[in-house]
């Protein structure tokens, strides 16, 4: 059985449809459900490889459709896909967990090409770490950190057009970190990662990573496209040791809201939708 259903697959993939054709055929959310679903039912890390490996060969067919800001694809549990409100950006993530080697990210960014030029698709993979990225630091692409993003805001700093992002990161068995950081592309098309636009009292740091007991819940979210709110973190063991393992939610929030050039942080906000 095995076997036959290799052959299945290996004959689909034959038949993914190449770059600047038409995004994916029927099939194609039925076959990404089913790879995913098998890589989660193995025990055997190289066959999740294996099975990722054809994930990739999908998503790289798709990722460079020249429709693929105009489609999404629909009743798929671990697949993220987001596109920014300016229609400019999309990007698509998934992780692949490892028994023996912890997690994995993989994220295809695509900027949507000018004046009839051809999309630009940044294929980027990244590993989870014992510590999270770090706050003062920019990241190139190339040294990308990892991270499942859910959110895509565009906002404008200096002329120029930013994209405030924001994730999740599955660092270990016990910490879970939600990020937000900014996303920006060089005049040579590459990306970087942060940007010294987040103020908290007189600190200006790069990026926001919030750090709480892995089975906990933290919200993140845009509250407006220039307000960003997440759960206030107190400890949970009730005494004063400010470590992760011991963070979780109080029930009031904390939030950054866009201001002359710098996301501002602002303590006790009313996170209530306004209607």
């Amino acid at each position: 059985m095995r076997r036959y259903s290799f052959i299945i697959i290996a004959v689909f993939l034959f038949s993914v449809p190449q770059a600047n054709s038409k995004a994916a055929s029927p099939g194609t959310p039925v076959l990404l459900e089913s790879l995913f679903r098998r890589i989660l039912n193995t025990n055997d890390d190289n066959e999740r490889i294996r099975l990722n490996d054809s994930v990739q060969v999908i998503i790289d067919s798709y990722a460079a459709s020249d429709s693929v800001f105009t489609h999404k694809f629909s009743g798929l549990r671990y697949l993220g896909q987001i596109v920014s409100s300016d229609s400019k950006v999309k990007i698509i993530t998934w992780n692949l967990i490892l028994r023996d080697s912890g997690n994995r990210y993989f994220c295809y960014i695509i900027r949507k090409g000018a004046h009839g030029e051809m999309n630009k698709v940044h294929k980027l993979t990244g590993e989870n770490r014992e510590e999270g990225p770090a706050s003062d630091t920019t990241y190139p692409e190339k040294d990308w950190y990892g991270a499942l993003y859910y959110s895509l805001q565009p906002f404008k700093k200096d002329k120029e057009t930013h994209y405030l992002i924001l994730g999740i990161d599955y660092g270990n068995s016990t910490t879970t970190r939600k990020i937000i950081d900014v996303m920006t592309f060089t005049p040579g098309g590459e990306i970087i990662f942060g940007n010294n636009c987040f103020r908290k009292d007189e600190k200006v740091s790069s990026r926001v990573v919030i750090e709480y007991f892995s089975e906990g819940v933290i919200t993140l979210r845009m509250l407006s496209p220039k307000t960003v709110v997440f759960d206030h973190l107190a400890s949970i063991s009730g005494d004063q040791k400010n470590e992760a393992k011991l963070m979780g939610s109080d029930y009031y929030y904390d939030g950054y809201t866009f201001k002359k050039g710098f996301w501002r942080f602002t303590s006790n906000v009313d996170a209530r939708n306004k209607k």
